[in-house]
């Protein structure tokens, strides 16, 4: 076997410190910062010198047992959502513990922004909360995706694609964030990655954006990549070293699936186009996961109505409220199914003659 190249090119992306001050300070421009001149350039001294020696990770300590190499540094916070994925895992093992479901409102509108309206996505997941809720032993974790516009500091990260450079340089959970030199801090992924680990079943409602998944859900999608493959034991690579990485790929990867067994549901809406479309695709990504379709549902509310009017369509629609509250009993079927040992996979025991 050769050894694999990784191959380079790009331009430097580095800042200036002048340039680096003035994208700092857009953060500050409130004139009420003025009051407080002296301090702010002392913290741009020391973001510089974060920024300018790539402190990424400043918090770390050694990996322990478990580990490849149990004695190097890893970030405090991947541990610790490491930890609360493990946690959540021997929850949802727990054959004592509830039902649990993950319901995902994937759209980015909401009252308390711009729009000045809630979204009909997060009405329709309404609906399938009320229903999985009455079930007896079942709990729902109602994931609100717009809060990415709507709160404070909440912010899903783009993926890197570690992946492409090979499967082993992504680990599980993903260790690219946060990134304390880059200011990329206060990543949601790692409190929703023990989120899904917690769910017996997962059920996302959502709207066509573009013939496309809503921006904030399709960060998520892909920040989950990690879940299909992803290395959990970041001391077998040095970290992110990418020509370790690809040899350990070269040499023989498992890619394990970290939420394979789950049941899902999805119902998804539009308007005027694309319905099917994304359908299809959260079907397809949420089976490659190794989960288990109970109900998929595409429909259209208000078709080629006025935008204006387009919850008073959902009104009127009592099939659509119907064919949702219906998947999600599909879901709460499933899951019983599954707990109960009822449940067994037409491919299960089989083993793919062509990973990832």
């Amino acid at each position: 076997m050769t050894k694999p190249d990784v191959r380079k090119g790009q331009a430097s992306v580095a800042l200036t410190r002048k340039e680096f001050e003035r994208r700092f300070r857009e953060r500050f421009y409130d004139p009420a910062y003025e009051a407080i001149e002296p301090e702010l350039a002392r913290v741009i001294d020391v973001a510089w010198q974060a920024y300018h020696k790539y402190h990424k990770s400043p918090r770390t300590r050694p990996a322990g047992g478990g580990f490849h190499d149990a004695g190097m540094q890893l970030p405090v916070e991947w541990l610790a959502t490491r930890k609360a994925i493990r946690d959540a895992e021997k929850r949802r093992a727990d054959p004592q513990s509830p039902s649990r479901i993950l319901l995902v409102s994937g759209s980015m509108r909401s009252d308390q922004t711009c729009p000045g309206e809630i979204p009909k996505s997060w009405r329709v997941a309404k609906i399938a909360e009320k229903l999985i809720r009455r079930q007896r032993g079942f709990e729902v974790d109602f994931l609100d995706l717009s809060l990415l516009t709507s709160e404070y500091g909440r912010t899903i990260n783009p993926c890197k694609s570690c992946v492409s450079t090979a499967m082993p340089l992504c680990n599980w959970p993903c260790s690219c964030y946060p990134n304390h030199a880059m200011g990329q801090t206060g990543d949601w992924m790692n409190e929703i990655y023990p989120r899904w680990a917690a769910a017996h079943g997962v059920m996302i409602v959502t709207p066509v954006n573009w013939y496309q998944a809503p921006g904030g859900l399709k960060l998520m999608i892909d920040r989950l990549v990690c879940a299909d493959g992803g290395n959990p034991d970041p001391t077998l690579t040095g970290g992110k070293d990418p020509a370790r990485a690809k040899a350990l790929e070269l040499k023989g990867w498992d890619y394990p699936q970290h939420l394979a067994g789950r049941a899902f549901s999805v119902v998804v809406h539009g308007d005027a186009a694309g319905v099917e479309n994304l359908r299809r695709i959260l079907c397809d990504w949420l089976s490659d996961l190794g989960m288990h379709e109970a109900s998929a549902v595409g429909a259209y509310v208000g078709y080629y109505q006025p935008y204006a009017t387009s919850h008073d369509d959902l009104d009127k629609d009592a099939a659509f409220q119907a064919e949702a509250a219906n998947a999600a009993s599909a879901l709460v079927n499933l899951v019983k199914q599954m707990r109960s040992g009822k449940f067994k996979a037409p491919d299960a025991g089989l083993k793919a003659p062509r990973q990832k």
